[in-house]
């Protein structure tokens, strides 16, 4: 079970997540692409969470395991995929989380990046969440759209109990029907309750899966006000997807931001945040 006193903190390299009123932007490319594209991004992000003095964490995944199509790119592969990670991270001198598939991929990708992230759809896979805790690096879990908040206790002991470095707890939308997803503000409260920080997924939870012709189709006018309402409840971290040509982005070209919308929601969301604080 979880343990009586969770760890209310979660430390990601240099970064402490959820002692402070002090909001978190986790954002990358759904998947890595070309070194232009994250440079663009990171360029952008170094430049506004400087100017704003908030912490950053980079995100892209070298792999996508859950595109609905056979033929979707992917991703450049784990082993190019973590070379151009530690790229990133050795010269933006930040953090970087990217996400976990396989049990037998744990070990390799806790050696580069200082977060391991569970997808949503894995939440519940045991001998995943135990090779992520193994490594001793923190994980982020993101629930599930099947499960209920008070439910992700289980993922957290498993990854806590198998020697996990810290926890985060990451909400990205419950399924409503077919093609839908809903964001239950009350079910972040209860879920922060189980004690560990909580992350809220905006572009993520802007998807309509499966609601396009064979993709995910999305509501991308909608991450702002999905990112306010999550600052507001209290949110410890906002988790973002950009791109500076979004419709010709590689994976979720439906939800990611633009560079300049991005931006505006990380200024927004960290004077709310910041508001509610003074």
């Amino acid at each position: 079970m979880t343990p009586a006193h969770p760890t209310s903190h979660c430390t990601v390299g240099p970064i402490t997540i959820g002692t402070d009123h002090e909001l978190v932007v986790i954002a990358g490319p759904c998947v890595l692409e070309e070194d232009a594209v994250q440079t663009a991004i990171c360029d952008r992000l170094q430049a506004v969470c400087g100017e704003l003095k908030v912490p950053w964490i980079f995100k892209g995944s070298f792999d996508k395991a859950n595109r609905t199509s056979l033929t979707s790119p992917r991703g450049p592969g784990m082993e190019a995929g973590l070379d151009r990670l530690s790229t990133i991270r050795d010269r933006y001198d930040v953090p970087i989380t990217t996400d976990v598939h396989e049990p037998t991929q744990a070990q390799a990708v806790a050696k580069v990046v200082d977060l391991l992230q569970v997808p949503a759809f894995l939440c519940r896979q045991t001998d995943l969440l135990a090779a992520c805790g193994d490594t001793g690096r923190p994980v982020n879990i993101k629930k599930g759209q099947f499960l209920s908040p008070a439910e992700m206790q289980f993922a957290a002991d498993k990854a806590m109990q198998a020697g996990a470095g810290g926890l985060m707890l990451t909400e990205r939308g419950t399924f409503f029907g077919y093609h839908r997803l809903v964001n239950d503000f009350v079910g972040l409260g209860d879920m922060a309750e189980l004690g560990w920080p909580i992350c809220f997924d905006v572009t993520h939870s802007t998807q309509l899966p499966g609601g396009g012709s064979g993709q995910s189709a999305g509501r991308p006018e909608r991450a702002g006000l999905l990112a306010r309402a999550a600052a507001a409840a209290g949110a410890d971290a906002i988790f973002l997807e950009l791109h500076p040509d979004p419709a010709h982005a590689a994976s979720d070209a439906a939800t990611v931001q633009s560079l300049d919308a991005a931006e505006t929601i990380i200024r927004e969301s960290v004077a709310i945040k910041r508001a509610l604080a003074a």
